[in-house]
């Protein structure tokens, strides 16, 4: 490990250059534990800046344009056009959760099998054109159960408006177990299966920067350490796709 860090401070001193911009979508989660433990591990030389815009298929414009350097999310969401331009490693297996309000009949217990959400209606970022890849997760997610989505809805940019809309508007929310704290909701874990969120780190092709070898790994040794790319003991679902790039066998009902 000393060796490491200190192969990675001479890189770094030998001139990384410009920041790296890193884009973890909120100030909580895995994408912000990865950035928040590669920062320990990198010297000052080495600055590693935080972006935090939701949606990889909006970061994805930004990561070929050079605006944007790395980012999280779903990348079998993205067109192979797109993809084509970009590198990927799978992070974590995130299993999905959803933000329900305290009152809600299924606000009482600890999970919410898939089945109860039958009849409900959950909001999925229908509507964001830079979150499109998670709205399409639901939307099969969704397909044959009796879930609604939520009408589309323009971008909510940031947590603090999130959680004034989404408690103005009575919504309950698609989420993961990795998510803001809503004032009078509740996070409840999906489960009869455990539907998984796939997160990866996405950069663009042919990226070289020491604070990139850093974040991938910070992000490969804390998922072997927690087992962030292992599926649960449970009955679980994700899409081929997804799993394909993920590197786990195809799992779902």
């Amino acid at each position: 490990m000393l060796a490491a860090q200190d192969e990675l401070a001479a890189a770094c001193g030998a001139g990384a250059g410009r920041p790296l911009v890193v884009d973890v979508g909120a100030p909580v989660g895995t994408a912000y534990r990865v950035l928040a433990e590669a920062r320990r591990r990198v010297p000052d030389s080495c600055e590693l800046v935080a972006r935090f815009h939701s949606g990889l298929t909006g970061a994805a414009a930004e990561l070929a344009a050079g605006r944007l350097d790395v980012s999280f999310g779903r990348i079998a969401g993205l067109p192979a056009a797109v993809r084509a331009g970009l590198e990927h490693q799978p992070v974590r297996l995130e299993p999905v959760a959803v933000l329900l309000p305290a009152g809600h009949p299924l606000a009482g217990g600890e999970a919410v099998p898939l089945a109860r959400l039958a009849g409900e209606t959950l909001y999925a970022g229908a509507g964001n054109p830079h979150t499109a890849e998670w709205t399409e997760l639901a939307a099969r997610l969704f397909e044959g159960r009796g879930i609604a989505m939520a009408a589309p809805f323009p971008e909510i940019e940031g947590a603090e408006e999130f959680v004034r809309v989404v408690r103005k508007r009575g919504w309950s929310v698609l989420a993961s177990v990795e998510f803001i704290e809503v004032p009078g909701m509740v996070l409840r874990l999906v489960v009869d299966p455990v539907p998984l969120s796939p997160v990866g780190m996405v950069w663009r092709r042919g990226l070289r920067h020491p604070g990139l070898d850093a974040l991938r790994d910070t992000a490969r040794e804390l998922g072997e350490r927690d087992g962030w790319r292992t599926p649960p003991g449970e009955d679980w679902w994700l899409p081929a796709a997804d799993a394909e790039a993920m590197g786990v066998a195809a799992g779902g009902r």
